[in-house]
């Protein structure tokens, strides 16, 4: 009996065994997405402008919560410092903004993009801000 209780107990403080690779956390990576594709509309759009102090808070709160899932914080510091992940996120990025009609050198598309999801109050509309 006293060691199903302890095996239990070991059991469930051990979260991190059952934790996808951090790169494959779908939660994680979808705000990191939102987040790359706010970068490349204010890199694209002269009237839009990154939230600067806003998308440091969504990344300190995206932090905490891979934390709490029980990624340890050099894992966390490790993924979203990998110049490769960087370079998939902004190619997914690409990707999602090119099926929105937005290309490097279109302007006019990554700005209706960027004011529509501002509008829409999503998280890029939310790291985001019309100088218009």
């Amino acid at each position: 009996m006293f060691r199903t209780i302890i095996l239990s107990l070991t059991l469930a403080a051990t979260p991190a065994l059952a934790l996808v690779p951090i790169n494959e956390n779908l939660e994680i990576r979808e705000k990191l997405l939102q987040g790359f594709i706010g970068d490349a509309i204010a890199d694209n759009c002269p009237t839009i402008e990154p939230r600067n102090l806003r998308a440091l808070g969504e990344l300190n709160k995206l932090r905490d919560y891979a934390l709490k899932q029980g990624y340890e914080a050099s894992v966390v510091r490790e993924f979203v410092t990998s110049k490769v992940e960087k370079a998939k996120f902004k190619a997914e990025a690409a990707d999602w903004l090119k099926a929105k009609g937005a290309e490097p050198g279109n302007e006019a598309a990554y700005c209706a993009i960027g004011e529509e999801e501002i509008v829409k109050e999503s998280l890029i509309g939310y790291l985001l801000r019309s100088t218009k």
